[in-house]
């Protein structure tokens, strides 16, 4: 099943679809490609990177002294601005697959990017950095970015990721194949493989390390494909 052209619906269609795609894939991992003591659970995502410290309230708060106010209202202030967009809204929502081995162990993450992953610098930022911190904590990463390079990341999602990392580009992709799938192998070093690939091309099924040195093959094509012969036939006519 060759890959479509997702930029042609708005967010929400794609986010329907992501999460489909992701759920299929996940089943596939674990109906036998992944070896025995690793599985695929969906991971869904948090607004930017989690915290190091998070404070939890398990009770109504106590009467403060000193003059400290309670935050459970919004500071008055002259001025507030908030901003949102609906594709940094299903970004936020969308699942990634995690890899665990035994009870605990996450050993790799994949991600299929989102529309709101490159909607604004900082949301670009803020995915190099998430997935920089996994590969520098020997967690492997595998991404499948099914948009053209942008504004934002004009060489790609997977070189602003390896900017985080080292100061070296990768070569010019060809301009007929906008589109990538990059397998990043954490270990003493880390490792990129890249292919690019089009709209209407099958999707690369590229490397998913489990271990440094050791992978299996991530069901791209199969599970597209499933997620596909789920969608309505009206949803299929607008990116076919």
């Amino acid at each position: 099943m060759p890959m479509h052209d997702w930029s042609k619906v708005e967010a929400g269609v794609y986010h329907d679809f992501h999460q489909g795609w992701t759920i299929e894939l996940r089943n596939a991992l674990n109906r036998g490609v992944l070896p025995p003591g690793y599985f695929a659970m969906a991971d869904q995502r948090v607004g930017g990177p989690e915290p190091d410290v998070a404070a939890l309230r398990s009770g109504p708060p106590a009467d403060m002294q000193g003059g400290l106010a309670v935050a459970d209202s919004p500071p008055q202030t002259r001025q507030k601005a908030t901003v949102e967009t609906s594709a940094a809204r299903y970004a936020r929502k969308a699942n990634r697959l995690a890899i665990h081995q035994g009870r605990g162990r996450v050993v790799a993450i994949l991600e299929i990017v989102s529309p709101g992953n490159k909607d604004t610098a900082n949301s670009v930022q803020q995915f190099a950095n998430k997935a920089a911190e996994f590969l520098r904590t020997g967690i492997h990463v595998l991404l499948v970015d099914p948009f053209p390079p942008g504004k934002r990341d004009p060489t790609g999602l997977h070189q602003v990721i390896w900017s985080e990392l080292s100061d070296d580009a990768f070569e010019a992709r060809p301009k007929d194949k906008p589109l990538t799938v990059a397998s990043f192998e954490a270990s003493h070093q880390v490792t990129a493989y890249v292919e690019p690939f089009a709209v209407g091309e099958k999707i690369p099924d590229l490397a998913l390390f489990l271990e440094p040195g050791w992978y299996v093959f991530a069901p791209l094509e199969a599970s597209y494909q499933a997620a596909w012969d789920a969608l309505p036939k009206e949803v299929r006519q607008w990116v076919a």
